[in-house]
């Protein structure tokens, strides 16, 4: 696993576009036309742009799997966030905004105030789910927690994602519903 820069973006976002393209928390609030895939696009290169500069944003050596880690404890620059929302804003539309920023808030309620890991997103092409890159990517990600010595956080609302983080010592600590189920996870420092 290596550190993402900016000439890894491409990758990023299309590793995440692609293992997104039918996640039912993004497809609620984006916009159902020809141009959705163009704006789940957008969206990843948002994230890379923000947490490639405050947090830090993996890729697997072999290029097929990738996370995004956000250390919400670390200050960012208020002009610059503004900005960037601002972009995001004309992109998604204010309807999307105001339910995106409704379910962080309600996430951000089930969140510590002290310093944590937070696994934002972790991804693998589709057809090459299911054979162990994204486990050994999330066993780096916890080598990585541990030498920071930060406990993870996430959330996830898919089956198969619940029993992945379960075998790698998380658990479930609150439900949320946005019209399914959205579990609220952590894995506490070993």
């Amino acid at each position: 696993m290596k550190i993402a820069g900016k000439e890894n973006k491409n990758i990023v976002v299309d590793i995440l576009t692609a293992a997104f393209d039918d996640n039912k928390s993004f497809n609620a609030i984006i916009k159902q036309d020809n141009k959705r895939e163009i704006r789940i696009r957008k969206i990843f290169e948002y994230y890379f742009d923000i947490w490639s500069e405050y947090g830090v944003i993996y890729l697997s050596d072999d290029q097929t799997a990738c996370s995004v880690i956000a250390f919400p404890h670390v200050k960012k620059p208020v002009m610059k966030m503004l900005i960037k929302d601002l972009n995001l804003l004309f992109l998604l539309g204010i309807k999307s905004i105001k339910m995106g920023l409704s379910r962080e808030a309600k996430i951000k309620k089930q969140h510590p105030n002290t310093p944590f890991y937070y696994l934002l997103f972790i991804g693998v092409y589709p057809h090459l789910q299911h054979q162990g890159r994204g486990g050994s990517l999330l066993a780096e990600l916890i080598k990585d927690s541990e030498i920071r010595s930060l406990p993870i956080y996430l959330e996830t609302y898919l089956p198969q994602n619940i029993t992945l983080y379960k075998n790698h010592g998380f658990k479930i600590f609150h439900e949320l519903d946005f019209d399914f189920p959205v579990y609220c996870m952590n894995r506490p420092l070993s």
